[in-house]
């Protein structure tokens, strides 16, 4: 009887022959060598388009989620430096567009280096997702270094820039309530833990095994000889056991989707017990007053007088409301950043129009100004008054974190080159030393200025020892453009996380009324003078969060740090066991 069985090795492709070699300077070798190379890059592009969108005045917060699975995904299975470059893309795709309003009045080169800078910290967050996704549990470990990330972003250079932090895009989820037990690093750490399972799932889900990446070999591995009688079975047959591949995606998925249910369950449980962690003092009726600017932009500082005079107006007509019973009188009230751009303790007139505004309305007013600094002719203050209907300005507070290269210039001949616009801020700004916990009639306020808001420590400093948080802020000089919704979403997540009423009080806008919830009672239009009169529940006790302040976030990033640390080791291990084979092959 005549063998018909093939001479050829079990699990040769017997009707697919091996394709001829692809010359090295061919476009179709070019194409493959780059195919995958160009795919994640335009994939993470596409992801940090997505995380933009999550933040407002869009708003789509779940997207922020998407983003950060797509993100995981394009920074699996490289090396660290291909996900430096990939995390570099990604970064400028989400923080030019974010940061355009940097530039509206100064034009794109400070804009443009700032978003660079920035996304420099997503080329490092890129570089670590990368040698840890090879880690059992490596949602948990990239979560982590989404939070030392933003930690090390918050911190520096000259005191860090804070803007698009992912709690920043949760004002409206549910997982901002987070927020009071963790602080905003802790929704950071659950809406990047939940990109990451997602993406754990998708892997799942398409049956690639997480943490592994294929190995070439030199010739495939036998298979066992078969029984007498029987067919050898193709191993690329992959139809010939489907129940054993779908038991096995199952499998790969139940940690991934157990742990996105755990979150699911943690934060719905938070949600749940919604505001319970303060107390109420007593409801203050607080009269927020938005003036307006004379026109749009850096020129508004030249018409100071006029800025000043339209908070005067509208403090007049809310005192004739009151008086005539239209509005409830207020028991203090707060003008904004900038209100008064003239020095009202070295110009009487600017005292005299105060004054008169205080007297008229009969209550204490939070006035936002600008105060000489050491050096009169070099430095300024941004500070605000306590201006008391009888006795005139009595307790101040200075902004503790200027923002550099906008109140006050770092290197300032080499920034000249830059852009000839620094030489707008004639003097620098310097800091204040002390938090800005006043007394304004009779309640107990927080208060700090424009960008402090971003800041955790500067928050925490202040809610202690105030019954609400006031942001004072100068919007103008960013236009109409998304600065002033972003900044809002910043006053929302504080609220939540410090179980105080948030009152922003905005030059031109957006001023708003705060709940303890996060809820928007009351907010202004941009560039409208408007005046905010509502009832808020004053609140003393200190959420889980203000006690424990940023212990939270050291523990997480710890955990990100832990994380590099083992995927050093095992990639160490994987290259002594790589030596340790070649030897014995080689005899």
């Amino acid at each position: 009887m005549t063998s018909t069985a093939d001479p050829r090795p079990v699990g040769t492709a017997v009707d697919r022959p091996v394709p001829p070699p692809v010359p090295a300077g061919s476009g179709a070798g070019w194409v493959r060598r780059h195919a995958d190379p160009l795919a994640r890059l335009l994939g993470a592009a596409a992801a940090g388009g997505l995380l933009v969108v999550a933040f407002p005045p869009y708003g789509a917060w779940p997207l922020a989620i998407v983003s950060i699975a797509a993100f995981a995904l394009v920074t699996r299975g490289v090396r660290a430096r291909r996900g430096a470059w990939v995390g570099l893309v990604y970064g400028l795709a989400f923080f030019v567009p974010l940061l355009s309003w940097t530039g509206i009045y100064v034009g794109p080169a400070p804009w443009l280096l700032l978003a660079a800078a920035e996304a420099a910290f997503m080329a490092a967050l890129g570089a670590g997702l990368a040698v840890t996704a090879r880690l059992p549990g490596w949602p948990l470990w990239g979560a982590a270094l989404w939070v030392a990330q933003e930690a090390a972003r918050d911190r520096g250079p000259f005191g860090g820039f804070p803007w698009g932090r992912l709690a920043f895009a949760q004002g409206e989820s549910p997982l901002a309530w987070l927020s009071a037990y963790g602080g905003a690093p802790l929704v950071t750490f659950a809406v990047a833990l939940a990109g990451s399972l997602l993406a754990a799932l998708a892997l799942a889900a398409a049956g690639r095994a997480p943490g592994r990446r294929r190995r070439r070999t030199a010739a495939p591995t036998p298979a066992p000889a078969a029984r007498p009688g029987t067919i050898p079975a193709d191993p690329s047959d992959t139809a010939a056991r489907p129940a054993g591949a779908r038991r096995q995606r199952v499998r790969a998925a139940v940690p991934a989707l157990a742990g996105l249910v755990a979150l699911v369950a943690v934060t719905g449980a938070v949600v749940a017990a919604g505001d319970w962690q303060t107390t109420q003092t007593r409801p203050y009726t607080v009269a927020v007053v938005q003036g307006n600017v004379p026109r749009l932009g850096l020129e508004f500082n030249a018409q100071r007088e006029a800025v000043l005079r339209n908070h005067v107006t509208e403090t007049l007509k809310l005192a004739a409301d009151a008086r005539a019973g239209r509005v409830a009188k207020p028991d203090l009230v707060l003008w904004p950043e900038n209100a008064s751009d003239i020095d009202p303790i070295r110009n009487p007139d600017a005292y005299a129009l105060i004054d008169s505004a205080a007297k008229a309305v009969g209550v204490p007013i939070l006035v936002g100004t600008l105060a000489d600094g050491p050096d009169p002719a070099t430095t300024i203050r941004n500070i605000a008054y306590v201006w008391d209907p009888r006795t005139g300005p009595g307790e101040s507070y200075v902004k503790r974190h200027p923002v550099p290269f906008a109140e006050y210039i770092p290197f300032r001949s080499i920034a000249r080159v830059v852009s000839k616009d620094v030489d707008l801020v004639q003097r620098d700004f310097v800091a204040g030393d002390r938090p800005g916990n006043l007394t304004v009639g009779p309640a107990r306020i927080g208060d700090v200025i424009c960008f402090e808001v971003a800041y955790d420590g500067l928050i925490d400093d202040v809610a202690h020892d105030s019954e609400m948080i006031v942001v004072q802020t100068n919007n103008a000089t960013f236009g109409r453009s998304n600065e002033t919704w972003q900044q809002m979403a910043m006053g929302r997540l504080r609220a939540i996380e410090h179980g105080r009423p948030v009152l922003v009080a905005a030059t031109s806008g957006v001023s708003a009324v705060i709940d303890p919830d996060g809820h928007l009672q009351a907010r202004s239009d941009v560039f409208t003078a408007d005046v905010l009169v509502r009832v808020v529940s004053g609140r003393e006790g200190d959420t889980l969060a203000g006690r424990v302040g940023a212990g939270p976030e050291w523990v997480v990033v710890a955990i990100g740090l832990a994380g590099l640390v083992l995927a050093a080791v095992a990639r160490r291990r994987r290259e002594r066991d790589r030596t340790v084979l070649v030897t014995k092959e080689n005899g």
